[in-house]
This record gives C-alpha cells, structure tokens and sequence, in this order.
C-alpha cells in the first residue's frame, strides 16, 4: 500500500509575492537594520534582507538550525574564517555553527538571509545572552511598524 496521493487529493499551497520596496527597514543593531520578508510560525523559518554599516561588527551567534546568506551588495566575513563574501557570494551555514560577522570594505552590506531556528546571541563566555526568532523579529516589525505609522503587511501567510 502506497501513502502517496493523487494530485486531485492534496491540498493546493498558492505561491506568494513580496513586494520588497513597501516593508520596512526596521532598527537592529546599532545602525544596522533588517527587512522581515517572512515569518513562518509553522517551522520557524525567518526570511530577511539585512543591511550592516560598513565596517560595522555584528554580535558574535549561534545557530541551531541551518542559514542560508546570499550577498546582494558590499563585502563581510566571520571574523572566525579566512574568506570574505561578495555579491553573489552564497554563504551555508550548517546547524550548530557560531561566528562573528563584520562588514568589510567601504560600501554598506546587504545579504538576503533564510535563517531555520533561533539566532543565539552569545556573551563573552560563550552563553547566550540574547535570543531572536520569528516570533520576536515579527514584534519588532509590528512596533515599528505601529511607531511609525505603517500599515503592516502579513508576512505569516502566503
């Protein structure tokens, strides 16, 4: 006996378009900020667009999940690794993997991110002293979003 079903009988997922120039770019850290493109309550996937000063460091974090970085535009490394990441660049991270990102070069840096989990931020010991997934990325959207008086897509559906 087969568990596959029949086209006819699976239920029909629509693909959905974001229209990236009417999200918000919301504060961060410093003066870097990000773009919520999607926030998937189901897996805990995050979708973003996230726009780091150049010569800006990030916090040193942790993922326990998988994240996928493309590089649109500017060039960053992990201060823990020898490469540096350009446009067109693909960075893989696999689960478990802590870094410390940086902008490098003179242009601001842009990356489009699918981040699968939380993202642990980790204090000078190695623990972790701050915590970000879809749940608090979609409130920080939400408040911004109130605070400047934007109407809020919903970046949970589609």
């Amino acid at each position: 006996m087969s568990n596959l079903k029949d086209v006819k009988e699976v239920e029909v997922f629509h693909a959905g378009n974001v229209s990236v120039d009417e999200l918000p770019w919301i504060p961060y850290f410093g003066d870097a900020k990000f773009k919520l493109l999607k926030a998937n309550p189901v897996t805990g996937q995050t979708v973003t667009l996230l726009c780091v000063p150049a010569k800006m460091q990030l916090p040193a974090h942790f993922h326990p999940g998988t994240v996928i970085v493309y590089t649109v535009q500017g060039t960053w490394r992990y201060l823990e690794e020898p490469w540096i990441s350009k446009p067109g660049d693909m960075v893989y991270e696999p689960a478990g993997s802590k870094h410390t990102p940086i902008a490098v070069g003179d242009e601001d840096v842009i990356t489009f991110n699918i981040v699968e989990g939380t993202l642990d931020y980790l204090g000078e010991e190695g623990e972790i002293v701050a915590r970000d997934n879809w749940e608090s990325f979609l409130k920080r959207y939400y408040e911004h979003c109130a605070a400047e008086g934007i109407e809020p897509i919903d970046v949970t559906k589609f």
